[in-house]
């Protein structure tokens, strides 16, 4: 008699077809589609999970730039600035500040211009 282990494969099957739903068509229903499809899915969601940090600090940094240049800097100055003046804000909390509060990002910008002026006095 031929074992086939038939609770172990209906649960695996079962687990596929579950992670398939919203799929449209046989890529819900049929296991060999669906296990194709959600392995295909799986592929974009790892991938796509490394590409949103990189499009998320894409669009910081040019929000940045955009409020530091309406104060008379550029972003790549602005952001050396910051770090003479030793400010450890993240990106993610510059742009928000540069969106929002457009008085507390003016008050960086001052931070950074001093910043900049105490690198060239001892430099």
């Amino acid at each position: 008699m031929r074992v086939t282990n038939a609770p172990a494969s209906r649960k695996r099957r079962k687990r596929m077809l579950k992670l398939a739903k919203g799929f449209r068509l046989k890529r819900s229903k049929l296991y060999r589609y669906a296990s194709d499809a959600v392995d295909h899915g799986m592929q974009y969601a790892f991938r796509d999970r490394k590409t949103k940090k990189r499009n998320f600090r894409a669009l910081w940094q040019i929000r940045i730039n955009a409020a530091a240049r309406s104060a008379g800097l550029t972003y790549s100055r602005f952001m050396e600035g910051l770090r003479a003046a030793k400010v450890t804000l993240d990106r993610k909390a510059l742009a928000d500040l540069a969106a929002t509060d457009a008085a507390a990002f003016t008050k960086l910008v001052e931070l950074a211009q001093g910043g900049l002026k105490s690198k060239v006095t001892s430099a």
